[in-house]
């Protein structure tokens, strides 16, 4: 499986339009810490391309990739940043004559209908709550804690001929043992961390930070990290002292399971 990152910010990107930090700074003239909202581009052969999350940067997403025409897409949870560019997904099927697919737990499913009530004219949608198939890959969500801002889900992937697989939990905190267990064993695991060390008090918080990322990794040793979901707190020209095996997710940056 091809992973390409189309986005790896947070739910604000980098620049901030009000922030004059020099992260956001070095986002407007440089372009290292230019980061859109984060989703992803997974492809594998003989199948259609799959995104993971839709979120309002999709329109600039897509033009960066020369796509005109997406398929299908993975929801983690319907928070703007992960499903604000549905309405333009959708627009797009209208004018090309398509129906796009949506796969998301049921629930998550529900508050998209909820705030989009037409979408279904456009956007087909389908519950992958027990799982479901992309070509020779089983992909399986799981609820995981998003701190003060509830719920999200997590997605793992494996491979059912090879056994290669990785995992998907963009927006998660104070993962309970049983959440994750599905973290185990991983070739690759792509986590959302927003700061190096946020210090805000917990009960405001809903993602893990780098430090607190990097615990959760030594707990589930997977092969490989990628750190997304990333804040204007985060430097990209910074040496941050991860481990050799983590690594910071970029813009663009494509890696293959």
């Amino acid at each position: 499986m091809r992973i390409t990152f189309l986005g790896t910010g947070d739910s604000m990107g980098t620049p901030r339009v009000y922030c004059d930090c020099g992260v956001c700074e070095e986002a407007r003239t440089d372009g290292n810490n230019l980061r859109l909202r984060s989703s992803l581009l997974l492809e594998i052969d003989n199948e259609l391309p799959l995104l993971l999350d839709c979120g309002p940067d999709w329109r600039a997403q897509m033009e960066s990739m020369g796509i005109r025409s997406m398929p299908q897409a993975l929801l983690t949870h319907a928070h703007f940043d992960h499903i604000g560019g549905v309405t333009e997904w959708a627009d797009a099927c209208r004018w090309r004559e398509e129906k796009g697919r949506i796969y998301a737990p049921q629930e998550v499913l529900g508050e998209v209908r909820t705030r989009f009530p037409w979408i279904e004219s456009q956007l087909t949608m389908f519950g992958n709550d027990e799982g479901m198939e992309y070509g020779d890959w089983w992909i399986k969500p799981w609820r995981v804690n998003h701190g003060k801002n509830g719920y999200s889900y997590a997605y793992r992937f494996e491979n059912k001929e090879s056994g290669a697989n990785w995992a998907y939990c963009s927006d998660a905190i104070n993962l309970s043992e049983a959440q994750k267990a599905p973290l185990a064993g991983l070739e690759l695991l792509v986590l959302g961390t927003s700061f190096a060390a946020e210090p805000y008090p917990m009960d405001t918080r809903s993602v893990y930070d780098m430090r607190e990322g990097v615990l959760l990794v030594g707990e589930t040793r997977p092969e490989r990290v990628l750190f997304t979901h990333l804040s204007h707190d985060i430097d990209v020209r910074l040496d941050y002292g991860l481990p050799s095996h983590v690594k910071l997710a970029t813009t663009g940056m494509q890696v293959v399971v």
